[in-house]
């Protein structure tokens, strides 16, 4: 049921932390896959990494193709380029976002909060849109965004950025609804507080740590390799009745 043999993942920012989980997850899984990131030698570190049999048992294949989400042109030619690699593209996974600003909202300069919300919501539409009709003349596909438990809870130090991922959760209720009727699957991850450098911030404060994982039932930071199995679920034939649905993994922390 979680086979993805035959199959094309797109996946963007896969260079590192929770999109480069995701692509090894999937290339476990038998998929071919794109790795996507602005810097090209790390993309092309994690290709190489999944066409040499890495990690162990890995029988996917994997191509290198940078990309900058805030330019159109740019995701276009991430489609394009995949599709004259390993043709139909099956699955995107728009995992790649940003957060230049850390602090309360009336402070965010006005350049910072456009840059968040272009970069996290727009591209996501655009790369979207680029996929869908080719998914729609197949009457098959599935799209996933990673989104963040930032979307369903208020923040004093990222208002912006949690604005961006309540965003991204509508965004796939809308297109699953529109794209439903096409045998195409739209959903979203929503972690909570993982160990990679984007959530830097959080993690290495040693307070706003604390603070994240005492009341959590688990009561600890979760890892990139947690995240990658529900999006392998969510491509797969084990999700094809989820859609429009986002799934929440954070070690219990938004229910306390």
């Amino acid at each position: 049921m979680f086979d993805l043999s035959g199959k094309t993942a797109v996946i963007t920012g896969s260079s590192k932390g929770i999109g480069k989980a995701i692509a090894h997850r999937m290339a476990m899984a038998g998929a071919k896959v794109t790795i996507s990131s602005r810097k090209a030698d790390i993309c092309e570190e994690v290709a190489a990494e999944i066409n040499a049999g890495i990690p162990e048992g890995s029988t996917g294949e994997a191509v290198s193709i940078p990309c900058n989400i805030n330019s159109k042109e740019s995701l276009q030619n991430l489609v394009d380029e995949t599709k004259a690699k390993f043709g139909d593209i099956h699955t995107l996974v728009c995992n790649a976002a940003l957060n230049p600003y850390f602090g309360p909202s009336a402070d965010c300069p006005d350049e910072a909060f456009d840059k968040i919300m272009s970069s996290n919501i727009k591209s996501n539409h655009w790369l979207c849109n680029m996929v869908l009709p080719e998914m729609k003349q197949r009457k098959d596909g599935a799209i996933i965004i990673v989104s963040s438990i930032g979307g369903i809870r208020g923040s004093a130090v990222l208002g912006a950025y949690c604005i961006s991922k309540a965003a991204d959760m509508q965004l796939v209720r809308n297109l699953a609804v529109e794209h439903g009727p096409d045998n195409i699957r739209v959903n979203a991850i929503a972690p909570g507080l993982i160990q990679t450098n984007f959530a830097r911030a959080l993690w290495e404060n040693p307070e706003i740590l604390k603070q994240a994982t005492s009341r959590a039932p688990l009561q600890r930071i979760g890892q990139p390799d947690e995240i990658a199995g529900a999006a392998v679920f969510m491509a797969s034939d084990a999700g094809t009745f989820l859609t429009g649905q986002t799934l929440t993994i954070d070690g219990g922390q938004t229910i306390t």
